[in-house]
């Protein structure tokens, strides 16, 4: 193309002319000529090619490597786990008047895949991952969830097709999902329970991941809420909630469970699990994190905005509605 622009520039035609010749935009052209044309001097289209390659491959630094106060707040945000999209959110609200300290998540994602990227770094709370990305790799692969299976267990039971209200209902604060995170060879597990509508989470420490442990420990966590915050608690079914009768008598919140091998009707829980497994990875002991611990993680998550909650944070919205005797303040 570049020796048809010289031929036919040669001859005398226009940008315009040339451009219907090759099926290119006027402007296409008309910046073809001025940027690689030598200035006094006709288009050569070999000297061209050569200044465009060499333009191409010159190596362009990123806003986010210039501009030091926005490296250095997106620096501290991934060292709080936050991910890119919830960083270039957070950066437009915060710097509204000033474009200068925006960035877009695909610029945060190529900074941290970028090879010796200074942003590849353990996190204070999660020293095990070297990625600040929940995937916890250095390079972008396709992602892969696989499905689990859990036994059933003989006793009688609510399921989930038992409650009030369908999955994708939100309107009522109160209702919880539940789950457990297991650790290497299922000899540990980490309790976590999460609000539907707030998206709040807490994590229970376990000894052991029997039923009885778990059944202690779940009315511990939770009997200090109001009845109108503990209205239900879904779970899979797992055998470590054997007792849930008993816990149903503790806290006077009904048990449902969902349908063998179904996570999508404990979405928020899911959802959750996956990103405390940037501090509880597959494959190690989780016996070993303390109450203190598992606190820190808690309070990190649930300060953390979440884009569907409309950049809100979990616990702002769960202490609002601890002092509110009103209707809810989020209806999703």
């Amino acid at each position: 193309e570049r020796i048809e622009i010289a031929d036919l520039r040669q001859s005398g035609l226009g940008v315009r002319a040339i451009a219907v010749r090759l099926g290119r935009a006027p402007s296409t052209i008309s910046r073809e000529l001025r940027r690689n044309a030598p200035a006094g001097r006709r288009y050569r289209p070999f000297d061209a090619h050569r200044r465009a390659t060499a333009r191409r491959a010159r190596q362009r630094r990123r806003r986010i490597d210039t501009n030091e106060q926005l490296g250095g707040v997106v620096a501290e945000l991934l060292g709080q786990r936050w991910s890119p999209q919830q960083i270039s959110r957070h950066l437009r609200q915060r710097f509204a008047d000033d474009p200068s300290m925006r960035l877009c998540h695909e610029n945060i994602y190529q900074a941290v895949h970028q090879p010796h990227s200074r942003f590849l770094r353990p996190t204070r709370l999660a020293p095990h991952r070297r990625s600040p990305l929940r995937t916890g790799r250095d390079h972008r692969r396709a992602h892969q969830r696989p499905q689990r299976r859990r036994p059933r267990f003989q006793q009688p039971m609510l399921t989930i097709h038992d409650r009030p209200f369908p999955t994708l209902d939100r309107s009522e604060a109160g209702h919880w999902e539940g789950d457990l995170i297991i650790g290497d060879n299922h000899l540990s597990a980490i309790g976590t329970l999460v609000e539907r509508q707030t998206r709040m989470l807490r994590l229970v420490h376990l000894p052991r991941s029997d039923a009885e442990s778990l059944h202690a420990a779940l009315v511990a966590r939770m009997q200090d809420l109001p009845p109108a915050l503990i209205r239900s608690i879904t779970w899979d079914q797992g055998t470590e909630m054997a007792r849930h009768l008993a816990t149903t008598d503790k806290l006077g919140a009904p048990v449902y469970f969902c349908d063998s091998r179904s996570p999508w009707q404990r979405g928020s829980n899911e959802n959750t699990n996956g990103l405390l497994r940037d501090y509880f990875p597959k494959g190690i002991s989780v016996a070993s994190h303390s109450p203190a611990h598992l606190l820190a993680v808690e309070h990190e998550l649930n300060n953390r905005p979440r884009m569907v909650l409309k950049d809100r944070c979990p616990a702002d919205l769960f202490a609002a509605l601890l002092a509110s005797s009103g209707p809810p303040l989020l209806r999703r």
